[in-house]
């Protein structure tokens, strides 16, 4: 069994207060269920802590849901070209970090392939039944991308080139579990554990003095949170205690389909314009902001092992890349993940 150590640089959680009760709330956004265990004062009450929460996950919902077509992100899709479009304050946060991101993997991270992503059947219309073909692949790669994208943060606009089709799938779920961080550190909540389609943010301790140890999800899928998880076939497994951490795992057995005996993943490389097809199963990132968790989970599975563990290293991310070759899975940690893991 190997358990994360919480990092050094950290301050020690805070003291619950006396006569703390321990709340669980849970509710549904984003097409994903969200779930929120906290340790408060007695003057907190469920019902105004489920509302509060349940707002600023609508919130992001409204802003840049692919599936909401009155959303900030379909209004800025459908912009004309040459335009400005104005951006709420949550909005800017998140693309600005995407554009950077993308900049910084050189495209693996894409946060404008939702051409792309439509075409192959992971976006907001059904999948249609006619296999994508080279022709129609390459029509939506054609015209501008994330490159032609000019974000005045000053100002809070972005301009729409033309044609250019956003997709925040993989960073809105990681920005709104930061939300709901900020939303409970502003009433005072000195202890949580946030969950929201998978993706966690922790901290403080429990009633017994314990962290909150979840379990690095496993490649079937399988998930634990504040459990005691069964070991995998390997015989071992990676418990994390989540005081300032967040972690987001980008998995190609979570959404797919299968075409005349081959496995297509939902994760898009939108410098080829097709699924990923690489050995990685599944990548797992450690890092204080889910949202930067999350949007790095996705650029490593795009980018491959070899290139994203040197991304890895080179920038200090702790992250931890499960492969499989023939029927054999291997694991592999960043510099980071293996100096925060104790054998």
């Amino acid at each position: 069994m190997r358990h994360l150590y919480i990092p050094t640089n950290t301050a020690e959680p805070t003291t619950l207060p006396e006569g703390s009760q321990t709340l669980h709330l849970q509710g549904s956004s984003m097409g994903t269920t969200w779930r929120v265990q906290l340790i408060g004062k007695t003057n907190l009450t469920a019902d105004m802590l489920q509302q509060g929460l349940q707002y600023q996950l609508d919130q992001v919902d409204r802003q840049m849901s692919t599936w909401d077509i009155n959303s900030d992100l379909c209004r800025f899709n459908r912009a004309a070209a040459g335009t400005w479009c104005r951006l709420p304050e949550a909005f800017c946060q998140v693309v600005d970090y995407a554009i950077y991101l993308a900049r910084q993997t050189a495209g693996a991270y894409d946060p404008a392939a939702g051409k792309l992503v439509d075409l192959w059947g992971f976006g907001p219309q059904p999948r249609s039944s006619a296999f994508p073909n080279a022709a129609r692949i390459m029509q939506a790669m054609a015209g501008h991308g994330w490159r032609d994208l000019q974000f005045e943060r000053h100002a809070a606009r972005l301009f729409q080139p033309g044609g250019v089709s956003l997709d925040f799938s993989s960073i809105a779920k990681g920005y709104a579990v930061d939300q709901l961080a900020r939303f409970l550190d502003a009433q005072d909540v000195p202890s949580y554990l946030i969950e929201v389609g998978g993706e966690l943010r922790g901290r403080g301790i429990k009633q017994d003095h314990s962290p909150w140890w979840i379990r690095i999800e496993q490649a079937d899928g399988q998930s634990s949170t504040d459990k005691t998880a069964h070991e995998s076939e390997s015989g071992s497994e990676h418990l994390i205690a989540l005081h300032e951490l967040s972690i987001a795992t980008s998995g190609n057995y979570r959404q797919f389909f299968d075409h005349e005996g081959r496995r297509y993943s939902h994760t898009i490389d939108s410098r080829t314009g097709y699924p990923v097809d690489n050995k990685l199963v599944s990548v797992s990132v450690l890092h204080r902001e889910c949202m930067i968790a999350d949007a790095l989970a996705t650029a490593f599975t795009v980018m491959g092992y070899e290139n994203a563990i040197a991304y890895a290293n080179q920038h200090e991310i702790a992250a931890l890349f499960t492969q499989q070759q023939n029927n054999t899975i291997s694991e592999t940690r960043s510099r980071a993940m293996s100096v925060m893991l104790e054998e």
